[in-house]
């Protein structure tokens, strides 16, 4: 298998000049792992994909429930390994043996949203909301990507953007998640590409791919691991209704 370089730790991934807290880890995954994702993602039944009017997707184990409640089931093995064990494998810190799911209700991820982006396309500024424990997990497979960021208070004319590399990870977290917003622009080129428009571009595996400051976009899927804080077995759900 391919060689892989991960941090020792998190704070060594730290996006500095984003609010607390943003990290970015180049080549996360293998470019055969991120063959061997594409291949299973493609291949799913048709009926797995959900069609939005400017992205499709997928949720896996399944969709949450009208009350943000999880049916809690495995992640599918394809998907979960080896994503999730090499995530919680990084240490916050140094000499500790937390990592960043470490105090999440589960101890680890338990959803996973599969969003297929064509060029062009792209989702409006948003939030992910108190349904999650507030740490997202996202690995980019197939295209780069920029994510725009931008604090909750329009007043404030400040933004930041994380540039997305084929097999990247990117954490957010902290203030990061639950002060900001985040969206990616409905465009077909990304441009002012370079240190002074790239907040993470020192952390970036290739600059040299982004060195003449813009690059067409192709098709890109996200994988955007998240711990569901309500999830509820199948048999516990049955059963609660049995009693009404």
């Amino acid at each position: 298998m391919e060689d892989l370089k991960l941090p020792s730790t998190l704070q060594e991934a730290l996006i500095s000049s984003l609010p607390a807290s943003g990290y970015y880890v180049p080549n996360f995954i293998t470019p055969t792992e991120e063959e061997q994702l594409l291949r299973k993602i493609n291949t799913v039944p048709h009926p797995t994909w959900k069609h939005l009017s400017h992205r499709r997707l997928q949720a896996h184990p399944s969709p949450l429930s009208s009350s943000n409640t999880l049916l809690a089931a495995d992640l599918p093995a394809w998907l979960s390994d080896p994503v999730i064990p090499r995530l919680l494998s990084i240490p916050l810190v140094n000499d500790s043996k937390d990592n960043i799911f470490s105090n999440s209700p589960h101890g680890e991820p338990n959803h996973c949203l599969i969003n297929e982006y064509q060029p062009g396309q792209g989702i409006h500024a948003h939030e992910d909301g108190d349904a999650y424990y507030p740490v997202v997990a996202t690995i980019s497979l197939g295209s780069h990507i920029v994510l725009d960021v931008k604090p909750k208070d329009q007043a404030k004319d400040v933004g930041w953007r994380i540039l997305q590399e084929p097999r990247s990870l990117l954490i957010t977290t902290g203030e990061l998640y639950t002060a900001c917003l985040h969206g990616i622009g409905q465009i077909e080129i990304d441009e002012d590409l370079g240190a002074e428009g790239i907040t993470n571009w020192q952390l970036l595996g290739d600059q040299g791919a982004f060195s003449g400051g813009q690059v067409v976009r192709e098709t890109r899927i996200s994988l955007t691991f998240r711990d569901v804080k309500k999830a509820q077995r199948l048999g516990k759900v049955f059963g609660a209704l049995g009693r009404r």
